[in-house]
């Protein structure tokens, strides 16, 4: 039996930089309107220290001493770009080099293809403290390194995936390509085209995939507003989901035929399920039409049920949130 979440939860490059460990992060707000008293993590002797060469957008080459020394993480900017500033909330679109500080080797990289970089949210819960401290207040068109001590890093577990232990901190280079606008939601009832939804007494819905195209873009549309507390970004929520392919009309993926709601976080998760959710109230009843662009992209999932071109079909009944915890 199929997993709960198993062709939803991240994978590839951003699933990998996720923290051990978590905390609460503010909702941010539209994208691009970063105060103007945002204040980058200060550079300092170490990030100043390494010497970054290439243009933006291609491979870049970062040469430092290893094994690095880091106190503090510190940030520096190799390359000042003039587009919007970012801040925390905003999803942006990356291409990065990882270093280890202690090989110098690097970890992992995107491709530097100008076709598929990695989304980040800055802030969100599960992403590496030192990343967020790296990208934060950094403007559209920059290329910022990033020296990140152990405790902003992996922390006491390290990343067995990408061979950094618990005692290694790291460089991270990053361009910072765009800011991701944030999708749009309608009434369910006001949007055309869509899958019609019949719902059995237990709210267990059946989806009808229509006869035409998918959208090219993700569509999200509530059926039904629940009264319960709204939903934060990187909230830990339970709920009841159907996932059904628009190519074949056949369910993928199914808390309902489990038997049984699923719990996780929403950074968990594919950003055309994960939009669905945050922002919404709790006892809600959504439906995400997710382009592959907002679900696994180039790639497809890892199991080969959903290949790159396929576009997926969510209705989620939203349970329940886990408050988060207080010091």
């Amino acid at each position: 039996m199929r997993t709960a979440l198993s062709l939803l939860l991240v994978v590839g490059l951003a699933g990998s930089l996720a923290a051990c460990t978590t905390a609460e992060t503010p909702n941010g707000s539209e994208p691009g309107t970063a105060s103007t008293t945002c204040e980058p993590t200060a550079s300092g002797s170490v990030s100043d220290s390494i010497k970054v060469t290439g243009d933006f957008g291609a491979k870049p080459t970062a040469e430092f001493t290893a094994p690095l020394k880091v106190t503090d993480t510190e940030r520096s900017v190799v390359i000042e770009g003039d587009g919007e500033q970012v801040t925390t909330g905003d999803k942006v679109n990356v291409d990065i080099t990882l270093y280890n500080g202690t090989t110098g080797e690097v970890a992992t990289a995107t491709e530097y293809d100008g076709k598929t970089t990695t989304p980040f949210t800055i802030g969100e819960t599960g992403l590496l403290t030192g990343i967020t401290k790296t990208l934060d207040c950094s403007t559209v068109g920059s290329r910022v390194v990033g020296a990140i001590n152990v405790t902003d890093g992996f922390g006491e577990t390290g990343s067995e995936g990408l061979a950094i232990a618990a005692t290694d901190p790291l460089v991270f280079v990053v361009d910072v390509v765009s800011i991701v606008p944030p999708l749009e939601v309608e009434a369910y009832a006001d949007m055309k085209d869509m899958p019609t939804v019949e719902f059995a007494d237990d709210n267990e819905p059946t989806i009808t995939i229509p006869d035409i195209d998918p959208p090219t873009d993700t569509r999200i549309g509530v059926i039904k507003e629940g009264d319960g507390d709204v939903v934060g970004a990187g909230a830990d929520v339970t709920v009841q989901y159907r996932g059904v392919n628009w190519a074949t009309g056949k369910e993928f993926d199914s808390s309902w035929s489990r038997g049984e709601a699923t719990s996780f976080n929403t950074a968990q998760v594919v950003n055309g399920f994960r939009a669905a959710i945050e922002g919404q109230k709790i006892g809600s009843t959504v439906i995400s039409v997710v382009a592959p662009v907002d679900g696994y992209g180039a790639t497809g999932s890892q199991d080969g049920a959903i290949s790159p071109t396929d576009t997926m079909v969510f209705v989620i009944d939203i349970v329940s949130v886990t408050p988060a915890a207080t010091e």
